[in-house]
C-alpha cells in the first residue's frame, strides 16, 4: 500500500495527525509563498479568483452546486449563523460529545432546547418537536461515523431539517451535501487547505437564514458595496460569505484540486485500509480501539500519555481524552503504520 500523493508531500516525520491538521500540497505551498512575495512586491494578483475556484472544487466534491456554497474561515460562525435563524423554543438534537464548535453556538442561546444523546441513539431519538439534528460525519474524538442515513430519515419523518459537520470526513469520505439542509466544513484537515478556510452548504432557498455577517464580499456586486449599507445581497450561497483569509483561498484550491483529481473513493479506499491494517496491528499487541468501522480514523484507550514518545520518535498522532488518534490519508503508506505499531510495541 504505498501514498496515493507521488511527490506532492515532503513530510519530514511519519505524519499520522490529519484528524488535527492536513499537510499541505506542494503546489499549494508554492503558491502561497509566490503570492506573499507578489504583496511584498506590491503586485498582488486577484486572489478572489482562487476563492471562487476553491468554492467550486468543493462544491463539486461534495455534489452540490456552488450557488450553495459560502466561504469563510469558521464552523463556529456559520453554526452560529444556523442557531440563529431557528424560532425560540425550537429543540435542537445534538451528539454527545461532538465537538464544541458545532454544538456551543446552539448552546449559547438560552431560548433553544437542546437535547444531548449518544452518536448511536441520535437517528431514533428524533421526534415531532425536533427542529433541528446537528452532527459531525465523523466525529473528532475517536472516529466515529453517523449513520446518516438512518438520521436523515427520521429528520424527513418528522420534519426536522440536518445541519451535518464534514471537517472529519470531506476528502476521504463520500458525502453528498444535496441530502442535508445544511453542511459546513473546516478544510485544513482533510481537504489539504490552509488554515483559515471553511465552507457552508445551504438549500437552494438560503434556508431562511438572515446575513447576520454580510460585509462588502456578500453584496451581489461586491465592489459596488463597499459603502454604507449593502443593499442587494448575493442572490446564491455567497451572501453569507465572510470576508475571507485570501492567502489560505491561494493554498487550498490546490489541496482541493489533488483531492478531485485522484477522487474521493479512491482516498476513501486506500484511507480505510491503512486504519483497518493499523487495527489489525493493535488487537496483534493487545490493544482494543475505539469501535468505528469503515473510518480513517482509529482511537486507542489508554494509549494518549504515550504521545510524546511518539513525537519523539519521529511518528505525529494526537492526544485525544486519553486515548491515541491516529488518521491516515492519502500521503501515508503501509510503510507508516508498521512504523507507528513497531514504536508502540517497543
Amino acid at each position: 500500500m504505498e501514498s496515493l500523493s507521488g511527490a506532492a508531500f515532503a513530510p519530514q516525520t511519519t505524519y499520522l495527525n490529519t484528524a488535527s491538521s492536513g499537510l499541505l500540497p506542494a503546489d499549494g505551498v508554492r503558491a502561497v509563498q509566490d503570492a506573499v512575495a507578489a504583496i511584498a512586491a506590491g503586485r498582488a494578483g486577484d486572489m478572489f479568483a482562487d476563492v471562487e475556484a476553491a468554492r467550486a472544487a468543493f462544491a463539486r466534491i461534495v455534489g452540490v452546486p456552488a450557488s450553495r456554497v459560502a466561504a469563510g474561515d469558521s464552523v463556529a460562525v456559520y453554526a452560529g449563523l444556523i442557531a440563529e435563524s431557528l424560532p425560540v423554543r425550537a429543540e435542537v438534537l445534538v451528539a454527545e460529545g461532538d465537538f464544541s464548535s458545532l454544538v456551543t453556538p446552539f448552546h449559547v442561546r438560552a431560548d433553544l432546547m437542546i437535547r444531548t444523546v449518544p452518536l448511536e441513539e441520535l437517528a431514533e431519538a428524533v421526534r415531532p418537536s425536533t427542529e433541528l439534528v446537528a452532527v459531525s460525519l465523523a466525529q473528532s474524538a475517536d472516529g466515529r461515523v453517523a449513520d446518516l442515513d438512518a438520521i436523515r430519515k427520521a429528520a424527513r419523518a418528522h420534519g426536522a431539517r440536518t445541519f451535518v459537520d464534514v471537517s472529519q470526513a470531506a476528502g476521504w469520505l463520500p458525502y453528498d451535501a444535496a441530502e442535508d439542509d445544511f453542511a459546513v466544513a473546516v478544510a485544513f484537515k482533510w481537504l489539504l487547505c490552509p488554515r483559515g478556510v471553511t465552507f457552508l452548504v445551504v438549500p437552494e432557498d438560503l434556508g431562511s437564514l438572515t446575513p447576520y455577517f454580510g460585509g462588502w464580499v456578500a453584496g451581489e456586486k461586491p465592489w459596488d458595496s463597499c459603502y454604507g449599507p449593502v443593499h442587494e445581497f448575493a442572490l446564491s450561497a455567497r451572501r453569507f460569505d465572510v470576508s475571507p483569509s485570501l492567502l489560505s483561498y491561494v493554498g487550498a484550491r490546490h489541496g482541493l484540486a489533488l483531492i478531485e483529481e485522484l477522487g474521493v473513493d479512491a482516498v476513501h479506499a486506500h484511507d480505510t485500509a491503512l486504519a483497518d491494517r493499523f487495527r489489525a496491528g493493535l488487537d496483534r499487541l493487545g490493544h482494543t480501539p475505539v469501535h468505528a468501522p469503515g473510518s480513517a480514523i482509529v482511537s486507542v484507550p489508554g494509549l494518549g500519555s504515550r504521545q510524546p514518545e511518539l513525537s519523539r520518535a519521529g511518528v505525529e498522532v494526537s492526544d485525544r481524552a486519553g486515548n491515541l488518534r491516529a488518521a491516515f490519508h492519502l500521503y501515508n503508506s503501509a510503510a507508516d503504520v508498521d512504523r507507528l505499531l513497531d514504536v508502540l510495541s517497543g
